[in-house]
Parts: structure tokens; C-alpha cells; sequence
């Protein structure tokens, strides 16, 4: 079901977005001019049911599926600039972009040249601040995991601001990966891992203390263990809570063994109790929502409209800014949440 309306106080909030993945954000018009500039025909309908609900293998196999008609750095370029118009009309002031640089490796593609064009793209639309993140796909292995590390280092004063890890998050350990993230952090690159969206509380914990996430992609499983949630609450380490991702991939109902509806998602309950959270769209075209639309979701699952200002903070708090950049966009939050009625 596509996002409804927008709140005009909602849309009006300044956001930062800091968990979006560049190729989930590929509506289905533009996946049929990606494929026909590639001789390849498809159909709005056919993008359509590929991106329907099911569970994460089916997300998977529909992201390898649209990503394979990103060819060229033309064809990234295509896409940023889309990506970033959406951004800019939500009034999102700056957004941390994860780039897939491990698909793009195992297509013997250069992520390089890719950057270059992806950066071209998003300098269009002016009042967007970007930055992006290099992410390895774990169940590519830690040879692949390191060839992507590597990447992200030599493209450091390009903008990449840190190294990921998504994929299938039950298909390898954490600890097989501790050289690539060790190696991310020699290199001055900030960390981050999916974590704690299919996997349990264990995988989050991994992820921190065996790979040294700076923040957590997902992290839902934290709602199984108080132990864990009041420990991520006193370090501080933020959770990217993606609530529409989590109800069409499956991952809510697989962390609570059975079917679950929005009002199941422990967004509240892990804000209440202390823990650092951020509000992302993921893969924002395949799950049909927005950055707004989460903040609309985040208000009907029960947050009150200062609570949703305090998350809005928590995305320009939590991003990967210099002191100068960070304190330019608190100031323009703080003036924007006002004009926006969220005091």
C-alpha cells in the first residue's frame, strides 16, 4: 500500500536520514528505464509483484533483481539524482547514503567511477547534504568484506564517511569480519553493521564489541533482552529503527515468532526506556514509504509529537558531521521543528 498523504507538520520537520540504501529506492518507473536502457523490457506490474511483501529471502532476491539493471555509472546517476529530489522535498537536510560497493565489486564494476557519478548527481539538488557509506554484503564472505573496506578507504576524501555490512545477517559469523572492520578503523572510517533484524540480541552484541559498530542497522532484536537494551541505553550506541522495512520483510514477526502488525514494533518501548534511536525508510521504493511516511508510522505506533522531535534531533545527533556541520543543522532543526509546530 503506497505511503498516505503527508503531514504537513511532518513534512515540514527537518530530518536527516541516515539509513537508506541508494538501490531500494528505485521506484518501478525508474526500474523499467534502467532496464530498457539495457534492452531488457519489463513492466511496472512485473517491478510491482517482485517488490511485494513476503520474508527476507524474497527481499534479497528482489534486490539482486533490480540491482542488476544498474550498469553504468550513468545508471547510478539516474537513480541518485532521483533519490536525492525525494530527500529534498521531505525537507531532509542531510542523509548518510549506503551504496552497495560489494555488488558492485562482484560485477567487476569500479566503485570509483560509480562515485563519481553518484556525487555529480546529488550536487543537483543543492540544499542536500550527503555522505556515504561502503557496504560489503556478508554473505559474500570476509575476503569480499575487505576488498570493500579497501574501496571505502581510497575513497575517503570523496565523501565516504563509513564502512557497512548488510546481507543476510544468519549467514556468517561477526567474528569472520573483524580484520575488514579493523582495518576500516585504522583507516578513519566510521563502522556500522546490520544487526538484530533477523538475528537475536547476540548479533547486535557482536557487532559492538567484536567489530566496533559506531551505530546498529535495525538492532529490533534488542526488545528480547533487558540486559541488552539497558546496556545499549548507557553506552549510547544508536539503533537505525526502519519499522515499515521490519513488517514487509518478515523481520518483525521473525524476532516475535509470529504475526505481527505495526503496533508490534518495539519502537516505543526501546525509546522509553533509554535507548539512542534513529528513524530510516531502507529501501524506501521496495517498502512503498518514505522518510515521512515512517514518521507518520512512528506516530500511529504511538509516539507523541514531542517524542517524534527528539528522533528527529537524534538523526542530526547521531550522523557522522564535523562539530561545524553538526552545529549548522542542529540550529536549522531547532528553527524548522518550531515552524513546524512539534515544540
Amino acid at each position: 500500500m503506497p505511503p498516505a498523504s503527508p503531514d504537513p507538520a511532518l513534512l515540514a520537520l527537518p530530518k536527516a536520514e541516515l539509513h537508506v540504501h541508494l538501490e531500494g529506492s528505485i521506484d518501478p518507473a525508474t526500474a523499467v528505464e534502467l532496464a530498457a536502457r539495457h534492452g531488457v523490457k519489463i513492466t511496472l506490474e512485473e517491478v510491482a509483484a517482485r517488490y511485494a511483501p513476503g520474508d527476507f529471502a524474497q527481499f534479497i532476491d528482489a534486490f539482486k533483481w533490480v540491482t542488476s539493471f544498474l550498469r553504468r555509472p550513468a545508471d547510478y546517476a539516474l537513480v541518485t539524482e532521483r533519490l536525492a529530489e525525494s530527500l529534498a522535498a521531505q525537507n531532509v537536510l542531510c542523509a548518510e547514503i549506503t551504496l552497495s560497493a560489494g555488488v558492485m565489486l562482484r560485477r567487476e564494476q569500479d566503485p570509483a567511477a560509480n562515485l563519481r557519478a553518484i556525487r555529480e548527481a546529488a550536487r543537483k539538488t543543492t540544499q542536500l547534504q550527503c555522505a556515504w557509506i561502503f557496504d560489503c554484503v556478508r554473505q559474500f564472505g570476509p575476503a569480499a568484506a575487505m576488498e570493500v573496506a579497501r574501496s571505502a578507504a581510497a575513497l575517503r576524501g570523496e565523501g565516504v564517511v563509513a564502512f557497512g555490512m548488510g546481507g543476510d545477517e544468519l549467514s556468517l559469523p561477526a567474528s569472520e569480519f573483524r580484520a575488514a572492520y579493523d582495518f576500516a578503523a585504522a583507516s578513519g572510517l566510521h563502522r556500522l553493521v546490520h544487526a538484530g533484524e533477523t538475528g537475536g540480541p547476540e548479533s547486535i552484541v557482536d557487532a559492538i564489541d567484536l567489530l566496533g559498530a559506531e551505530r546498529i542497522g535495525h538492532g529490533i532484536a534488542a526488545m528480547r533482552s533487558e540486559r541488552l537494551m539497558d546496556s545499549l541505553a548507557e553506552s549510547g550506541v544508536p539503533l537505525e529503527i526502519c519499522p515499515t522495512s521490519n513488517l514487509r520483510t518478515g523481520a518483525l514477526s521473525l524476532q516475535l515468532s509470529a504475526s505481527a502488525s505495526e503496533t508490534d514494533h518495539p519502537l516505543p518501548i526501546l525509546m522509553r526506556r533509554g535507548v539512542r534511536v534513529t528513524l530510516g525508510s531502507d529501501d524506501p521504493a521496495m517498502f512503498e514509504t518514505s522518510l515521512t511516511a515512517e514518521y507518520q508510522l512512528a506516530r500511529r505506533i504511538g509516539l507523541a509529537p514531542q517524542e517524534l522531535a527528539f528522533l528527529a534531533r537524534a538523526g542530526f545527533e547521531c550522523a557522522f558531521l564535523d562539530p561545524p556541520a553538526r552545529h549548522a543543522l542542529l540550529a536549522a532543526f531547532e528553527s524548522g521543528r518550531i515552524a513546524a509546530g512539534l515544540v
